[in-house]
């Protein structure tokens, strides 16, 4: 690479490597993609941001899963495209303007009418609104970026318009005056999946309702008492013996003095408070069902800001709050306020203002969602569409098998305007291009005189995500070759927000592809939650939230994201403390310090192949196994798979013990044909381990693959490694394990016996099988160094000499004498203190892990690290009564 330091560095610095990478692999147009190649395709929509958002450790998951997939079958021989782009977020960018605007120039969006409060958020978004693609950049995601979108550009204006104009010739949009969940802060309809439920503390207030005769009262329960001045009914279970002689008579409605009737409804719980529940069409979704079976009239009391309007009489401009203590105040005056219960209850809250939702009958836009829901269904249960994990699959068909009517329009100024206009009868029409004020409408001919105030939900335009990035509705070359995709990474949260909507929006609109093409993508891969380190969610008001940018300038990117994938299991959660990324950034320093040391011996390309010697058929051998196991987890998606794999062979098989042992003939300590063949050996590795660990580490790789001998061009575009050229050789895994477990054996009697590493030892070796004896002898030279053996015997049959600590491995017995190397009573001596203390240790955190006292109220971290304690302390008394055994 010509932009690298001449010399390869000491220790990696991240920050003296990333962003040098990043703006070569930009000038070298190594993310981009090509509509013409004859590769085949492979493309990844990313789930677009909100303009206002910045990254978080969710983000930087996610998008880390899919930059390892896209720079894998890019390198695997596919024209790899992944779209990167950015969602106008109509709530939430609204929001974000008119706060700034009111804090800084102390102006409302009113004052500066529609025209004028747009042109000031696309100002504000020009300032701020590739930030986060900026900083997915920094976590190294090799996006397309002379593809990037935004929801608000011309040619996805005119995909919006397009999607809206067919469904509505189709039937499937229309307008209609429905109970919606309403926001009064925002003054904005919301979606049923824009809602969230909040546990409470709550009242339930028992109202008195009289009987027109003054014979008495029916005592009603409810949540919301100002609600009641909306009331038109009473309900009761046709069954409830305590209330049969009053259905079909008249009641009084408290405060409003209007008789209204009662009724019987077997979707009453006769349980709930007094089992008469006021119905109140106009503000609840079960009353609104309730009225218009039992046909009683819709009455809405509230104004689109939370204050009460002209129906609710003497209330009238009092806000919610204030109406119900004042409501509540005039009950009890009036004598007809029985009691009040204290209760815990879930309350809808909108997930953008947080405030409580108001059920509210209001003109709206829909689509219909029954019809699109089908083959959105299908396409799961034939296998076309697959989740993973599996579970994930149940959340979608339950929703799409459950769908409602889809609420499409918002009362924002920001957004995708409604394509339809009136003339001077209100008579609709809707246009993929706008219809000018005055001229003819299409059908009437009478003058248009307005367009639809509304815009459409932000989730109107996403759906069309997967295909209107590539220029539909044009049939473009881009969409030709580029769809269906077939990978889509998301989370659980927008299963149904987003995932299913795209699913039957490609079903609908793509219709010029045969069904089984339809499909956006192939793969829907929920990826897991990123919880702070005892498993809370993160959030800005717990402060418990991880900065990645942060964690990216302390550690890297590299080790970020190796981090978050070995943290991170297929379908489970992640708890994620910022010490944890410590892992990452040790493998990191290991891959360079292993590289450098083995660039200092590899000065130019060797002159020989891999040679025929054990160690280097066996280190072959595992790179082979190595490429098939990492290679089926990542065209599978176990991305925690793959790494964890990739760690085991680079750390264990290739640092700890192919490195050294060949050590000796790297250095000379042999023929000069030995040590090229393992030169030859170890570049060969090399070659293959960069190339495995690039989608996970890609900065790192690419900065070390640019001094590897040999190597031509990039490694982002380098071709995946393949096992048909690294044969398994079993044979050498055989017996390169059987002098491993020698090795080792020895390495842990030395370790629990306190041998000084210094000291050379003898060993006998009694071999059960042949095959450990044939190995040994073949093998003493490579293992007598990796053990500080002095000399080693290899018998059959052989007596334990005494004082002699013994160990069994696969095929036989090992023996090392001891007498004379450690002085046996000494040691016998400190493992039985040694024993003493842990016992004594594990009986404290035993006693303080039974005191429930403890346990509940102290922090969940420190009784996770006191069990934590308890498991080291355990584990480190059985290796010491094992050592104890072993001395007699």
């Amino acid at each position: 690479m010509s932009t690298k330091p001449a010399e390869l560095a000491k220790a990696y610095d991240p920050a003296a490597v990333e962003g040098r990478i990043y703006e070569f692999w930009e000038s070298n147009d190594s993310f981009r993609a090509d509509a013409a190649s004859d590769k085949p395709p492979f493309t990844i929509m990313i789930p677009p941001p909100n303009v206002t958002g910045v990254l978080h450790m969710g983000h930087a998951l996610n998008n880390t899963l899919q930059d390892i997939v896209i720079r894998h079958r890019r390198m695997a021989g596919y024209e790899a495209l992944w779209v990167p782009g950015t969602d106008h977020a109509g709530i939430a960018t609204q929001a974000v303007v008119e706060k700034q605007l009111f804090q800084e120039k102390n102006i409302r969006r009113q004052d500066l009418g529609r025209e004028g409060f747009v042109a000031e958020v696309w100002k504000w978004r020009e300032h701020h609104g590739d930030f986060i693609l900026k900083q997915l950049r920094r976590l190294g995601c090799s996006c397309d970026w002379s593809r990037t979108k935004f929801t608000l550009d011309e040619d996805m204006v005119h995909a919006v318009m397009t999607a809206f104009v067919r469904l509505w010739e189709k039937g499937l949009v229309y307008r209609g005056a429905r109970l919606v969940n309403w926001d009064c802060t925002l003054m904005t309809a919301v979606s049923d999946d824009e809602i969230e439920y909040v546990p409470r503390k709550g009242n339930l207030w028992y109202i008195r309702y009289p009987l027109p005769d003054g014979s008495g009262h029916l005592t009603v329960a409810t949540t919301r008492p100002e609600t009641m001045l909306g009331d038109t009914g009473v309900a009761v279970h046709p069954d409830d013996e305590r209330y049969r002689h009053l259905v079909g008579k008249k009641i009084v409605l408290p405060l409003m003095g209007r008789e209204i009737p009662l009724v019987a409804d077997e979707t009453v719980d006769p349980e709930f408070g007094t089992g008469a529940v006021k119905v109140t069409p106009g503000h609840d979704p079960a009353d609104y069902v309730r009225g218009t079976k039992h046909s009683l009239p819709v009455v809405n009391i509230l104004n689109p800001d939370g204050t009460l309007n002209e129906e609710a009489g003497s209330y009238a401009g009092l806000p919610r709050g204030e109406a119900r203590k004042k409501v509540v105040a005039d009950l009890e005056a009036l004598g007809l306020l029985e009691k009040i219960e204290e209760i815990d209850h879930n309350v809808a809250v909108s997930d953008r203002s947080k405030d409580a939702i108001e059920p509210l009958i209001s003109e709206q836009w829909f689509v219909k969602m029954e019809p699109l829901a089908k083959p959105a269904i299908a396409a799961v249960k034939s296998g076309r569409l697959v989740f993973a994990p599996e579970r994930w699959a149940k959340v979608y068909l339950d929703w799409l098998e459950n769908v409602r009517d889809w609420c499409i329009s918002r009362q924002l100024w920001w957004g995708h305007r409604i394509p339809v206009w009136y003339d001077e009868d209100h008579v609709p029409a809707a246009s993929v291009t706008p219809l000018e004020i005055g001229s003819p409408h299409p059908k009437t001919g009478k003058p248009i005189v307005r367009q639809d105030e509304d815009v459409l939900d932000t989730w109107a335009s996403s759906w069309l995500w997967p295909f209107a990035t590539l220029g539909w509705p044009e049939h473009t070359p881009d969409l030709a070759k580029f769809y269906p995709t077939q990978f889509l990474s998301t989370a659980r949260e927008i299963i149904y927000l987003w995932v299913a909507r795209m699913v039957m929006a490609g079903y609908e609109l793509l219709d010029h592809l045969p069904e089984d093409q339809r499909c956006p993508f192939d793969v829907c891969y929920i990826n897991a939650t990123v919880l702070d380190g005892i498993g809370r969610r993160m959030s800005k008001s717990l402060g418990n939230g991880i900065d990645p940018i942060e964690m990216i300038d302390r550690y890297g990117a590299d080790a970020v994201r190796y981090s978050l994938v070995m943290l991170t299991r297929e379908g489970q959660d992640v708890k994620l403390s910022e010490n944890r990324f410590e892992l990452g950034q040790r493998f990191c320093n290991k891959i360079w310090n292993a590289t450098r040391f083995a660039l200092a011996n590899l000065d130019g390309v060797p002159a020989a192949s891999p040679g025929d010697a054990l160690e280097d058929r066996w280190i072959l051998s595992r790179a082979g196994e190595t490429v098939r196991v990492v290679s089926h987890a990542l065209e599978n998606y176990h991305f925690h798979d793959g790494a964890a794999e990739l760690y085991r062979f680079f750390w264990n098989d290739l640092c700890d013990w192919y490195l050294e042992v060949a050590k000796r003939r790297l250095s000379g300590d042999g023929t000069a044909a030995d040590r090229e063949t393992a030169r030859a050996t170890l570049l060969r590795v090399l070659s293959v381990t960069l190339r495995l660990l690039h989608p996970y580490l890609p900065f790192l790789t690419e900065e070390l693959w640019g001094y590897l001998p040999g190597t031509e061009g990039t490694l982002i575009r380098a071709e995946w490694p393949t096992d048909t050229d690294l044969p398994r050789d079993e044979a050498a895994e055989a017996d390169f394990d059987r002098m491993r477990d020698v090795i080792t054996a020895i390495r842990n009697v030395r370790a629990s016996m306190n041998v000084p590493p210094s000291t050379a030892i003898q060993v006998l070796v009694d071999p059960e099988d042949p095959e450990l004896g044939r190995v040994l002898a073949e093998t003493r030279d490579l293992a007598s160094p990796m053990a500080r053996i002095e000399s080693m015997t290899v018998q059959a049959g052989l007596t334990r000499p005494s004082g002699s600590a013994a160990a069994v491995v696969r095929g036989g017995t090992v023996y090392i004498p001891l007498a004379g190397i450690i002085d046996l009573d000494v040691e016998r001596e400190r493992l039985a203190k040694e024993h003493e203390r842990l016992v004594n240790l594990i009986g404290g955190a035993e006693k303080k892990l039974a005191n429930e006292n403890f346990v509940s109220r102290a922090k969940p971290e420190v009784v996770e690290r006191e069990r934590e304690k308890l498991e080291s302390l355990r584990s480190d008394l059985a290796k010491v009564e094992a050592a104890r055994k072993e001395m007699g």
